[in-house]
């Protein structure tokens, strides 16, 4: 027995000391000197972090400070790159089997890979050295300096890839993918008009708040004239990557020195993106003679993406713009690689790719392009055995979008971005970024602050009677781009009067604008507040930037609080309720009953007022999208029609839907919460899900690699922080966030040192690491960390040999 006891003993020390050797082993070298090879480098290369591991890169060459970037992502982030990699070029299935396929067959019928490698060919001079010298330096740091993996490549058992030049571009274009998702509003519509009226499909996806609805041709005759298929498309929106659709978006502002305690200017930003472990930013200083700049690295790319130089500070918001049209591709009937054009039968262009799967055999697939682009409807169903596309299709569905154009010179506008020393040289640096379109404010050290929305905007031609709205006729040449909007034309905004310019995704121009950008832009609650907080008496300083991007009011609300104050229910818990209710203010925090409450109800109103009018089967694809702003204009209205349940032979009121909606929300919530309401908490339901890829999918590990965190705030919040409305597969619950500030910045133009930012989990990308959740809770209480470094710690030096 005691032989045995000993045995078990030494195991358990055995087991402990392989971990912790793996763990140390595991670890990014913070300090000493590194040899690598002397073509690597010009001169050595000084990485110091500080203390919340953010490392100040110093070269002699921006390409040598590049070449270090690339090496400290990938001691840092190496499963995220190796993911990035395998996402732009449809690569997942070698490392995820089977059920990876679909999605590596959108991507491949896409060719974000393709195409990014026919994009390098036109980046030359500086940006081809920047791209090169960071391929370099993530692959030597893999070759020569990785002791041991990242326990996503032991327990996958995969070896990391070589990092490419193109890889970066790829996923440029993969985070234009993430911004723009105009082809599921088409594919939307499209699906709406088989099944409802065009009145009824602009009231259920409205207008911008007080216009009319875009002017278009009757497209619900169009499709059933035609008789399109109903689930066209279907297969590539189920396998394609996530693309933000609605309440994904982002705030910035700029103040002029006229409205600061300093006399300065300035700037803040929140891009507000899908959050992850690790997130998606990645912190660093960059510095060489003449050229100094921190501030949010994407791994994966060589650049700071927002931050402050010396000279000048910028952020984005997302614009939006219409830069996706589908198109539907007639096939001919007698054969199916011809579709019609408008001079007759043409041949798709064809070639073939084949995609290494894991487990299974390789899968060799044929991808087509007509003269639009893509064809993306050719993505099969992997889960059902690659059956392939129905037999003898009517229709494709082919995607024409910006950001696979070439050239594409965006990186390109980065590098001079990061470069610039006035706000001039800014906006003509943007005329060169091309994809995603973003509203991008900046000011400079001389007092100059501005807004310019940069970005290629195709133009359609006048007789383009659907107006990007929904698949338009391939064979029709009136729904052709004609050429695109000129770089100096997109909305701008130059040290207007006011002292301030912001932006939050609403409409950035004024009604008379005379180029079209989008009908889709965000409902404007958030900018509302923003500009209500923006114009109050008094001079605004770092902190005041910061109470503003904390400030949980929800505009929204306080607008739909009314409509639930009027519901009326005989629930044992309605009379506490209603008291909450009535001392509500609109503030989502964390800690309140109100905001759970109102969500619950909205959420019951919306499936009350839209499931039965959608169908059991679109109503299932699409209930986890947010009709808010349409259900709340329905109410405010009393739409009959959108009121009366189409399933029972009775016709019921837009009362009887609210009272009922009333009734199932606390029924809901007694179920998850209790009896009592004051016990209720908005923090127990809506919590921060940093989701990890792919482990967040496998419970065991789920637990050990994602991040959740009580935040408060809502989708319409300054503080953004998206409701989800599908249920959380942990706790059964709803309203989860998985949507928020990714990043927060502010920035002081007069006093650089008081300039701060956060983002939502930590520099490191290994789970055992304190970095790796280090910024977590600080980021969901609203607190940052130096911009610029305030003391000196471990350094790095790589030594060319």
């Amino acid at each position: 027995m005691r032989r045995v006891l000993w045995a078990i003993v030494a195991l358990v020390v055995l087991v402990i000391g392989g971990l912790w050797l793996y763990i140390h082993r595991a670890l990014p070298q913070q300090e000493g000197v590194v040899a690598v090879p002397r073509q690597a480098l010009k001169a050595p290369v000084r990485i110091t972090r500080d203390a919340h591991g953010i490392p100040t890169i110093e070269g002699e060459t921006m390409a040598d400070v590049m070449w270090g970037l690339g090496f400290v992502h990938a001691q840092d982030r190496l499963w995220q790159l190796e993911l990035h990699r395998r996402i732009g070029a449809g690569r997942l299935a070698e490392a995820f089997g089977e059920t990876a396929l679909g999605t590596d067959i959108f991507l491949r019928s896409l060719g974000v890979r393709r195409v990014a490698q026919q994009q390098l060919q036109s980046v030359s001079g500086e940006g081809r050295e920047a791209l090169e010298a960071y391929a370099a330096g993530v692959n030597a740091y893999v070759s020569q300096h990785l002791k041991a993996r990242p326990p996503e490549f032991l327990l996958l058992g995969l070896q990391p890839g070589r990092w490419e030049p193109a890889d970066s571009l790829a996923w440029m274009t993969m985070m234009a993918w993430d911004l723009g998702a105009n082809w599921n509003n088409e594919l939307l519509r499209l699906r709406l008009a088989l099944k409802l009226p065009l009145e009824r499909i602009n009231q259920l996806l409205p207008p911008y708040r007080g216009e009319a609805p875009l002017p278009t041709t009757d497209y619900t005759e169009l499709f059933r004239s035609l008789k399109v298929d109903a689930g066209l498309g279907e297969q590539a929106q189920r396998f394609a990557p996530e693309s933000g659709i609605e309440g994904v978006g982002s705030n910035n502002w700029v103040v002029a020195g006229s409205h600061t305690t300093s006399g300065r200017p300035l700037l803040a930003n929140d891009p507000h993106l899908r959050l992850s472990a690790p997130a998606l930013w990645y912190f660093a200083r960059l510095q060489a003679p003449g050229w100094k700049v921190a501030g949010a690295t994407m791994p994966g790319v060589p650049a700071v993406v927002l931050g402050q130089n010396e000279h000048i500070a910028w952020g984005y918001t997302n614009t939006g713009p219409d830069v996706q049209d589908l198109y539907l591709e007639q096939l001919h009937p007698d054969d199916p690689q011809q579709y019609l054009t408008p001079t007759g039968w043409a041949r798709f262009d064809t070639h073939e790719e084949q995609i290494a799967v894991k487990g299974g055999m390789p899968r060799t697939i044929t991808v087509r392009s007509s003269r639009h682009g893509p064809v993306i409807s050719d993505a099969p169903g992997a889960a059902e055995g690659l059956t392939g596309p129905p037999a003898r299709p009517a229709f494709a569905l082919a995607m024409r979008w910006t950001a696979l154009d070439v050239p594409n010179t965006t990186f390109e506008a980065g590098l001079a971005m990061n470069r610039a020393r006035t706000v001039d040289e800014f906006v003509a640096a943007s005329a060169r970024h091309l994809a995603p379109m973003q509203n991008m404010v900046v000011a400079d050290v001389s007092g100059r602050i501005g807004m310019v929305a940069a970005g290629r905007v195709p133009v359609r031609g006048a007789r383009h009677d659907l107006r990007g709205l929904v698949p338009a006729p391939g064979w029709d040449a009136k729904y052709d781009w004609t050429g695109y909007l000129d770089a100096s034309l997109t909305p701008r905004e130059f040290d207007p009067p006011r002292g301030w310019i912001a932006t939050a995704n609403q409409r950035i121009h004024p009604p008379d604008y005379p180029h079209f950008l989008t009908s889709e832009w965000t409902a404007p609650y958030r900018a509302e507040r923003i500009e209500q907080l923006l114009g109050e008496p008094g001079r605004h300083d770092v902190d005041s930037m910061a109470a503003l991007q904390a400030d949980e009011v929800s505009l929204a609300a306080r607008q739909l609080l009314p409509l639930l104050l009027q519901a009326r229910s005989s629930h044992p818990l309605a009379a506490r309720v209603r008291a909450l209710l009535q001392r509500f203010d609109g503030r989502m925090a964390a800690d309140r009953a109100e905001p759970l409450i109102l969500w619950a109800w909205t959420r019951q109103a919306t499936e009350l007022m839209v499931a039965d009018e959608l169908g059991p089967a679109l109503w299932t694809q699409y209930r986890t999208r947010s009709f808010y702003d349409a259900v709340e204009r329905m109410l405010l209205d009393r739409q009959a029609w959108w009121c009366d349940n189409k399933t029972t032979p009775a016709v019921e009121t837009c009362q009887q839907l609210m009272d009922s909606a009333l009734d199932r929300a606390l029924d809901e919530l007694q179920a998850a919460y209790g009896a009592d309401p004051q016990r209720w908490q908005w923090g127990q339901a809506h919590q921060a899900r940093s989701e990890h890829r792919p482990f967040s999918k496998v419970k065991s590990l789920a637990r050990w690699f994602e991040l959740r965190v009580p935040v408060g705030g809502d989708t319409h919040t300054v503080n953004a922080s998206r409701v989800g409305l599908r249920e959380d597969e942990l706790t059964g619950r709803f309203y989860l966030n998985e949507h928020g500030p990714s990043l927060r910045a502010i920035y002081d133009l007069g006093t650089p040192g008081q300039s701060r930012f956060m983002q939502s989990t930590g520099q490191s990308g290994l789970p055992f690491s304190r970095a790796y959740r280090s910024f977590l809770q600080p980021w969901a209480e609203g607190q940052y960390v130096p911009l610029w470094a305030a003391e000196a710690g471990p350094t790095l030096v790589l030594q060319p040999r």
